[in-house]
């Protein structure tokens, strides 16, 4: 898969995000598509024995299926972001079919959990400048992609999956300050390689925040910000 591409934004202007530049080893684990019915509250477990707290984004559909699940984790102290409503491509739709996607899924996590929803992710990375910049404008969210991507969806084992999060792949960089971090709370391959993938990262110093957390320590250095989208993956 082809990572965001990086370039810095227009006239101060951000397209989206794919990492941060901040003075400190700071970190933001993001985790895609669910809630799982079994492995988000798994996963959820595992973040708590850590006091870890990351930021997952959720597909509307689900949220409306477990909404248990997002309440449980706002009130574990995680933050909650859009990431449509049953996974289309946002770049692909029309005006009515855009307002599905990201209005709808806003509202059931907030009648969920009671809090606004301020970030969103594009299913398989798919945007561009003009459609980022009307996601903020017009729906009131900042668009976020990611920095690190351990092609978890294509479920390579725990094991893999914790190599490329750590270290790298040829598709992505690994963890480094700033970094957001891309997996999915729907494969199971995934949870399984947390308990140690996390325990690596708090051996070599780095601290955990959510991504709203990570953008409010932006140093006062260029930001990187993607004004170009990532190829289609199963994001």
């Amino acid at each position: 898969m082809q990572k965001p591409q990086e370039s810095s934004s227009q006239n101060g202007e951000h397209f989206s995000y794919s990492s941060i530049h901040v003075d400190g080893p700071y970190i933001a684990m993001t985790f895609d598509d669910g809630p799982h019915a079994t492995l988000t509250p798994r996963l959820l477990d595992i973040l708590k024995e850590r006091h870890i707290k990351v930021t997952f984004f959720v597909l509307g559909q689900l949220v409306k299926e477990h909404p248990e699940i997002v309440q449980r984790a706002v009130a574990e102290g995680h933050e909650i972001g859009n990431h449509s409503w049953d996974h289309k491509a946002l770049n692909k739709l029309g005006p009515d079919g855009l307002q599905h996607e990201l209005t709808d899924t806003s509202a059931v996590i907030k009648e969920a959990t009671g809090k606004p929803v301020t970030l969103m992710r594009p299913p398989y990375g798919a945007t561009n400048p003009r459609l980022s910049r009307a996601i903020e404008k017009d729906f009131g969210m900042k668009v976020i992609l990611w920095s690190v991507d351990p092609l978890d969806w294509k479920d390579p084992g725990p094991k893999v999956v914790e190599s490329r999060i750590l270290s790298g792949s040829k598709e992505s960089g690994g963890a480094k300050p700033g970094a957001i971090i891309l997996s999915h709370d729907i494969h199971k391959g995934t949870v399984e390689a947390m308990p140690s993938t996390l325990d690596a990262l708090l051996a070599k110093g780095y601290k955990f925040v959510t991504v709203s957390e990570l953008l409010a320590m932006e140093s006062k250095m260029p930001v990187q910000s993607s004004a170009t989208p990532a190829a289609p993956t199963s994001h």
